[in-house]
């Protein structure tokens, strides 16, 4: 029984069944017109508010330059929940939840816009009961951060007041390298503290990320074959099937390895390779990413283990698509990257030696995100030389995305007379094991801003271990050369085939 006063007497602590629910609160989301917040962030809030794991005076503040009232922001939402929402539409959740809508039309300079904001939440906390508690979602291109975490500060919208909060909720990217990630972290660590900081990493929230924490260390059977010993290399792919759409004036400059392997494969490889941590309190966690960030080696030629290539005209899923520098809005010069592949290793004694190679793009066979760990042959194979030549390195698959799951590769016997051994697939399918669906990775980011569960965020010390990584790189292809190519569709350029195969190792097909 809990012992706490005023705790409701019923209720064990310990009992898991009840899910965590956020107390009284509300967000407000800057940049609210874009489609992260149209296809995302709103349809996220309803789907968690229908699972009734928001308070009931949940309050949604839009802000944006649109000239709107607040039933047209209403109607807004109402549309990109219909749309994209994952969980069915119920008019009573509906209902409930636009008594707390709000929109706040200005621009990012605009004082009055600012004051009028500070109004809004003074009069939600008294008609909705938010209790003063509120995050501010950043849903805006990285330029504008400084301008909108200054423009809270001046207006009195970042005070910490006694028994209430307020936190920054940022997209990334979280600067374009250590330097900008430094003096940004600088400028936000003025207006709001460290641990009311919140750096999105939708990876993070997924749940196949998750389950390597539970995978490795709820399990004994991986954990003991889980270093140097047993595993030859660590493949992580992050592909997908389609181009940068009209993200021409972000993407252009900022390239493959900045928006993909920065974040998302450093924060998987540290999850991959980190060390048990002493309880999963985010201080233990940070701690042990840490450690593995810190160890990161690059290769010493770069040349030979580094690749970066941009897709060009093909054929794809039966359509002709474009090459990198014919899409619209592309300086026909650039040498921005839409795939690259790096090799790294991890100076400690659980991986010494043992390679991690990264790899993300655009344009590649299919959408998909894996991370295998590909085990070492068996030291001596008593079969006939012709009995194992289908046999590969035995792996361990975590497929992160579309088809959540994890798959065991092992070699079996071939039912016959003859001893003939061949690789086969064991496979595990969250969709075929469980009942619930996964929440969408932002419903459950956003339910741990509001209960201020810093678990799945990356720290900045995280953010600026990460750039430190891939700086040198990006130096190196600045003043070497210029991107390789491949054909839209494909898995990558030759020069990646290469790259692996002088470490007598190949890309997997995921």
């Amino acid at each position: 029984m809990s012992g706490v006063p005023g705790a409701n007497p019923l209720r064990d602590p310990q009992d898991r069944r009840l899910p965590r629910i956020a107390g009284p609160s509300g967000l407000v989301i800057f940049g609210v017109t874009g489609d992260l917040s149209r296809k995302k962030l709103m349809p996220a809030v309803y789907d968690l508010a229908n699972r009734g794991l928001l308070p009931p005076g949940f309050s949604l503040i839009g802000f944006a330059r649109r000239e709107w009232q607040d039933e047209d922001f209403a109607q807004e939402v109402h549309d990109a929940v219909k749309q994209h929402s994952r969980t069915p539409f119920r008019e009573e959740v509906w209902q409930q939840l636009i008594q707390g809508m709000r929109f706040v039309q200005g621009n990012f300079d605009d004082d009055d816009a600012f004051e009028q904001l500070k109004t809004t939440i003074q009069e939600l906390d008294k008609a909705q009961g938010t209790g003063g508690n509120f995050a501010f979602y950043l849903s805006v291109p990285p330029k504008f951060f400084p301008k909108v975490v200054q423009q809270l500060k001046k207006h009195g919208l970042a005070d910490q007041k006694e028994g209430s909060w307020r936190r920054a909720v940022i997209e990334k990217p979280f600067g374009h390298d250590l330097r900008s990630a430094q003096e940004l972290n600088q400028i936000v660590h003025d207006v709001f503290p460290p641990n009311e900081v919140f750096r999105i990493d939708h990876y993070l929230g997924k749940e196949t990320v998750q389950n390597i924490l539970a995978l490795r260390f709820a399990n004994t059977m991986f954990e003991p074959i889980w270093n140097r010993s047993y595993v030859d290399h660590v493949q992580i792919t992050m592909a997908e099937d389609i181009g940068i759409g009209g993200r021409a004036g972000y993407y252009d400059g900022i390239g493959a390895a900045r928006d993909v392997i920065q974040n998302h494969l450093l924060q998987l490889l540290a999850l991959t390779a980190m060390e048990e941590p002493g309880s999963f309190h985010p201080k233990a966690l940070v701690a042990e990413k840490l450690k593995v960030l810190t160890a990161v080696e690059l290769p010493e030629d770069l040349g030979k283990h580094t690749v970066r290539a941009q897709y060009v005209h093909a054929w794809q899923g039966g359509e002709e698509v474009p090459g990198y520098l014919d899409e619209d809005g592309i300086d026909p010069k650039s040498k921005t990257d839409t795939y690259a592949a790096i090799k790294l290793t991890i100076n400690n004694r659980r991986w010494a030696g043992v390679p991690f190679y990264l790899r993300t793009g655009k344009r590649l066979g299919r959408r998909v995100t894996e991370i295998a760990v590909v085990f070492k042959r068996a030291p001596y194979l008593p079969f006939e030389s012709g009995a194992t030549e289908e046999l590969g390195g035995n792996a361990l698959v975590i497929r992160v995305q579309p088809d959540e799951g994890v798959t065991v590769r092992f070699g079996s016997k071939v039912p016959g007379t003859s001893m003939e051994v061949r690789d086969v697939t064991m496979d595990f399918a969250y969709g075929e094991s469980f009942t619930e669906s996964s929440p969408e990775a932002y419903e459950r980011l956003i339910l741990d801003v509001l209960l201020g569960d810093a678990n799945l965020f990356p720290r900045h010390q995280e953010v600026e271990l990460s750039w430190n990584i891939l700086d040198p790189i990006e130096q190196y292809w600045d003043k070497h050369g210029k991107p390789a190519q491949y054909p839209a569709g494909t898995w990558g350029p030759a020069e990646a085939d290469e790259m692996l195969a002088r470490d007598g190792r190949s890309w997997r097909r995921p």
